[in-house]
């Protein structure tokens, strides 16, 4: 039995080997197709905490500034008929309240002015901010110059004109301001007959501005 097993088995690798000699390879088969996507897999680990960086200037520290919006502050004192004839000294004031102290002020006088003289004369109207005239920048004024040129026509010229004092004046402190209007002599000029407010409406106008 087991020598006839021995021959069986050499006869069948024998035969086994002349047919692979003896039969070519087919052709590669179709590629068969992509399989289904897997599914995900178990999480990583979490990685190692990166360092710290390098550290950054100082900042500049900003102070915001919250202020209340502004409000309009203004007054107007008027006069019916002033028919002021003084040559020296206050013709009219009005009180005003100033609410800031960083703010301006900005002043009108309007009414009638007039001058006359036998020879030449200048006065000169300003305003005065408690007793005191504006420093800030400079006076608040306005002058009138008269150069009648004959004494024999002195009679002939008394002209009233409405004219204005106008200007801005900083530098003065908060509450209540005496804001007062003043007639006067020019510098090294003789005095003439001055006269404020006739025959007409004169009015003064205080208003408190931002600077």
């Amino acid at each position: 039995f087991i020598l006839k097993a021995i021959l069986y088995l050499s006869c069948y690798w024998k035969l086994k080997k002349n047919a692979e000699k003896h039969c070519p390879q087919g052709p590669p088969g179709v590629q068969g197709r992509d399989g289904n996507p897997g599914v995900n897999g178990i999480p990583g680990t979490p990685g190692i905490p990166g360092r710290d960086g390098a550290k950054g200037e100082k900042g500049e520290c900003v102070s915001e500034r919250f202020e209340e919006p502004w409000k309009p502050n203004f007054k107007q004192c008027a006069w019916s008929a002033l028919n002021y004839g003084i040559d020296l000294g206050k013709i009219a004031d009005c009180t005003f309240t100033k609410q800031r102290p960083d703010s301006a002020l900005r002043v009108l006088f309007s009414g009638s002015l007039r001058l006359k003289c036998k020879a030449a004369c200048c006065q000169r109207w300003y305003f005065t901010f408690n007793g005191a005239e504006c420093s800030r920048p400079l006076p608040i004024e306005s002058i009138i110059y008269l150069d009648q040129g004959s004494p024999e026509l002195n009679s002939t010229i008394n002209i009233h004109r409405t004219s204005s004092v106008e200007g801005l004046c900083e530098g003065i402190s908060a509450g209540l301001v005496d804001v007062g209007i003043w007639v006067g002599t020019c510098a090294d000029y003789p005095r003439g007959d001055a006269s404020t407010g006739w025959n007409s409406v004169s009015r003064m106008i205080i208003e408190e501005l931002p600077k």
